[in-house]
């Protein structure tokens, strides 16, 4: 009755289908990994931009790895803007995906450490990608900022290339390693986003907050997967019955017809 999957055709569906149903689990366990991931990342960003803001040099120090709980969160600084040794982050894009550059401006803090203050997002407008864009100038004298905590920029975790031989002055990836050597000081580990104060004609542009990951759009899949999972045994099911039907109606056929008498 069921002999026909002994066929090859069917030994080799047979297999097909046992091979998709446990990758299918995997990959629904995976996207509800993935799931978990993005749904704690969305907290820790909500709880980190929601906590007050406290003194930059209790969450970094020179040398010091912002870890990613330490990310986002809001600090505060005081001291003076060191425009003189300011440099611009290329290849940077503002909230309408408009390429242009990052300003990177040291900030002195009154103990004489520095902490890089990332003031927001400028056009490149210039007479070439080459040429040093003009920058608005911060607050003059003593003041007081605030921002969101930041780590070094790296090539594995931004996909940046880390380009040697640019401009004067310019850089790729924002590193607080690499800008203690250039400045010969004592800088904070990681950087900041200034978010306050705003800057007078609303530029450079301060970077926006970061976003929410859709966590509910894995949740989605892995559902998807195992449904598919469980979709591949039915299918198979439906048609063995229909080649069962299939083959019983051909042979009935057959019968009939050497049953039939014989023409005159």
């Amino acid at each position: 009755m069921y002999r026909f999957l002994l066929s090859r055709q069917w030994v080799i569906l047979t297999l097909v289908a046992l091979l998709l149903i446990p990758t299918m689990i995997r990959l629904g366990f995976w996207q509800m990994h993935r799931h978990d991931e993005r749904a704690a990342r969305n907290q820790l960003v909500t709880d980190a931009l929601s906590a007050k803001p406290v003194p930059v040099e209790r969450m970094t120090s020179p040398g010091h790895t912002v870890t990613r709980d330490e990310r986002y969160r809001a600090v505060t600084a005081t001291g003076t803007f060191d425009t003189a040794h300011e440099v611009v982050v290329r290849r940077r894009v503002n909230a309408d995906e408009t390429v242009g550059f990052h300003v990177l401006t040291p900030f002195v803090l009154t103990d004489g450490k520095v902490l890089l203050v990332n003031r927001g997002w400028i056009p490149a407008n210039g007479p070439s990608q080459t040429a040093f864009p003009k920058i608005p100038a911060p607050p003059a004298g003593k003041v007081t900022v605030t921002g969101r905590l930041m780590p070094d920029e790296t090539t594995a975790a931004s996909g940046i290339k880390d380009l040697k031989g640019l401009p004067d002055r310019q850089i790729m990836l924002i590193n607080s390693e690499e800008q203690a050597r250039r400045l010969g000081a004592q800088v904070l580990g990681g950087y900041i986003a200034q978010t306050a104060p705003e800057p007078k004609g609303d530029t450079p542009e301060l970077v926006g907050k970061p976003g929410s990951e859709d966590a509910a759009l894995n949740y989605a899949y892995a559902i998807q997967w195992w449904l598919f999972a469980a979709g591949v045994p039915v299918g198979w099911v439906v048609l063995v019955r229909r080649e069962r039907r299939e083959r019983d109606a051909a042979a009935v056929s057959a019968q009939e017809k050497e049953a039939a008498p014989a023409p005159v």
